[in-house]
């Protein structure tokens, strides 16, 4: 019941989304760029203990690296707003930090940690970013489970019934809800493992997918980066000390400047470049409605997808598109989208095409209104 509470909720507010902010950074806003930074774990929470040779814990050192990384940003971006989950010692639920996410209209959520490998010593080294998405990875699913583990520890588990990672159509669910924050979180999560390789000349273990409730819950482009692992004494040794900590918080201090500048992000007063290029209208445009999501191919018959016809998909990145329908009246899409609904499809969504490539939904009404 939450879960379908929180996918209607987001189809609501994805049409506001639509109208009102341009996720591809094209729309001028008046009000400052928000990052919100996330250290994980805390207070009751230690994360992993590491190898054991240290007093710090992975909550110890998420903190240090996060609290210089938002004193860096708003020394060298002032205009940037920086807010965080926990500023000390404390605990906030993991559903506590998505509400405060999207309570105060974050436009970048950050989550930090350090990573472990079964036992108190290992040979796993180096550091990894993630973003939301399946994966059927054994070390990347422990990872995950590790995580989000401390649902366990919380007062009141009950907000979390419908989490279930290990639920297909859960975990689709959430992929659609997320679907226009993706291709921005992989952008970044890609700045950071470049900067960890170039800036700090540590090892990247790459940009990854998995399914974590701080990625799965937050609306808006979101990555969890986990500096490496506390398992490996070298690398233990390197996170807990002065000078690691200074190249980790630079690394992800330039990576956020680089993803700034990708979104035309006039990092002195914090602007959007407005794209004042006007189209001649067209009848190119096309509407249909988003379904699913998948990081398989499926076939596009009627018995993969509830019995609807008239299903067309695209590949964006690693993600299959799945979409019913075709019209160029809106107002007849609004139908189609009533009828997936009834199909199941409750967190379906209206999308516009021109010339075969998917353009932002707002574009296409300001085209066919001219």
């Amino acid at each position: 019941m939450m879960q379908t509470y929180r996918l209607s909720l987001f189809v609501s507010i994805i049409i506001v989304l639509t109208l009102s902010y341009n996720t591809t950074a094209n729309a001028q806003v008046s009000n400052n760029f928000v990052i919100m930074i996330d250290p994980g774990h805390g207070g009751k929470d230690s994360g992993t203990p590491g190898t054991g040779r240290y007093k710090t814990t992975e909550k110890d050192i998420a903190l240090d690296v996060s609290l210089a990384l938002g004193k860096m940003i708003q020394q060298k971006i002032p205009a940037v707003n920086v807010v965080y989950t926990r500023s000390n010692d404390i605990y906030p639920t993991l559903n506590g930090r998505t509400v405060l996410a999207n309570k105060k209209d974050v436009d970048l959520f950050i989550s930090i940690h350090c990573n472990a490998q079964p036992g108190k010593t290992g040979t796993a080294y180096g550091s990894e970013t993630y973003v939301l998405g399946t994966t059927k990875n054994k070390q990347n699913l422990e990872v995950a489970k590790r995580e989000n583990s401390v649902i366990a520890l919380e007062d009141d588990t009950e907000v979390y019934k419908d989490f279930n990672p290990d639920s297909p159509e859960s975990v689709l669910g959430l992929m659609i809800a997320q679907e226009a924050y993706l291709d921005h979180s992989i952008k970044l999560a890609r700045y950071i493992e470049d900067e960890f390789q170039v800036t700090a000349k540590r090892k990247s273990r790459g940009v990854k997918q998995n399914i974590f409730y701080v990625l799965a819950y937050t609306y808006m482009p979101s990555v969890l980066v986990e500096l490496g692992f506390l398992t490996h004494k070298k690398e233990e040794d390197f996170l807990n000390s002065k000078r690691g900590k200074e190249l980790m918080t630079k690394s992800l201090f330039n990576a956020i400047e680089k993803y700034l500048q990708y979104l035309n992000v006039n990092t002195n007063d914090v602007v959007f470049v407005e794209d004042t290029t006007t189209e001649p209208p067209s009848k190119s445009i096309e509407f249909k409605v988003q379904i699913a999501a998948s990081s398989k191919e499926l076939e596009t018959k009627p018995y993969n997808f509830k019995g609807l016809n008239n299903i067309s998909s695209i590949r964006e990145g690693s993600l299959f598109k799945y979409f019913y329908g075709n019209t160029s009246n809106y107002e007849a899409t609004k139908q189609l989208e009533e009828e997936a609904k009834k199909k199941g499809y409750k967190s379906c969504f209206v999308v516009a095409f021109k010339d075969g490539k998917k353009i932002p939904l707002i574009d296409a009404l300001k085209t066919i209104s001219n």
